[in-house]
């Protein structure tokens, strides 16, 4: 299987036709910008969620009241896409499998675009038949962090309370924990990610900065998604952080099981395409 490659004078990305993730992000420095999926670790590297990131409550959920199994993460992320344009600067990936948590016909389209040291990854999702249904779509890049975490810290657009959202199992418990009452800057400690991620909701920046003492900086802009996460292996004290974009949240433990009620799922009606997009700069 080839990777697809694209390229400009500040960055190369390799991306895999399974799952349509990105493998590599080589700067103009010639510095590996992504961490690289070491297996005793984690062996991800960036992984698309779709039609949902996170778990959903028991597994499954109701719509038009059917009940559709649906796992962790969604399914796209290990199949492979068809690869269905590459240009010097951009490449366009396409998936369009049904499963049994998800027998709808649709196309959903990952679009990576390079323009100068920002990598633009805009993902489209049309509903190619007649009746509407609902889903989500997140991003789960990890970004490779040399010496550890710990070396580093995030940095916020706006002032923010950090309210965060613990998780139990693949859910969420209703009520916020605040870890900073006005902050613009979040230290960065493997003790936070003990429990799993750390999930915000409505974050007033449009954008989050990872800067550290050795001057470089990934900045991620996901204006149009609600939900911001943050995850490491605290255990393993690996030197990357994922920052993930999401369109919904992981569910609530005490969610509804229909879909139409939950957090962040949008409605997609016959014939629609909706898209969300993130841009990742690199410096």
């Amino acid at each position: 299987m080839d990777m697809i490659t694209i390229k400009n004078a500040h960055l190369t990305v390799t991306i895999s036709p399974v799952g349509a993730e990105i493998q590599s992000v080589i700067d103009e420095k010639g510095r590996e910008r992504m961490w690289q999926g070491d297996e005793s670790v984690w062996s991800g590297r960036a992984p698309i969620l779709f039609p949902v990131g996170g778990g959903m409550r028991d597994d499954y959920y109701i719509w038009q009241g059917k009940k559709y199994p649906m796992q962790k993460h969604g399914f796209v992320r290990r199949k492979l896409w068809q690869v269905e344009s590459v240009k010097e600067q951009e490449a366009t990936f396409l998936m369009t499998e049904k499963t049994e948590g998800f027998p709808f016909d649709y196309e959903l389209r990952a679009v990576y675009t390079l323009e100068e040291n920002t990598l633009q990854v805009s993902y489209r999702v049309k509903n190619t038949q007649d009746e509407p249904f609902y889903f989500s779509i997140g991003a789960h890049e990890a970004y490779l962090l040399p010496g550890g975490i710990e070396e580093y810290a995030v940095h916020f657009d706006e002032e923010e309370r950090l309210d965060r959202y613990v998780i139990e199992g693949n859910s969420i418990l209703p009520e916020p924990v605040c870890m900073a009452e006005k902050t613009k800057v979040l230290p960065l400690k493997y003790s936070d990610y003990t429990v799993d991620a750390l999930v915000f909701k409505h974050l007033k920046s449009k954008g989050v900065t990872i800067r550290g003492g050795d001057g470089r900086s990934i900045r991620v802009e996901a204006p149009e998604h609600p939900v911001t996460m943050f995850w490491t292996k605290p255990n393993m004290h690996a030197p990357y952080l994922c920052i993930e974009p999401w369109c919904n949240a992981p569910d609530r433990v005490d969610a509804p099981y229909e879909i139409d009620k939950k957090f962040g799922f949008m409605r997609l009606e016959g014939g629609e395409e909706k898209m969300r997009l993130h841009r990742i700069t690199f410096a």
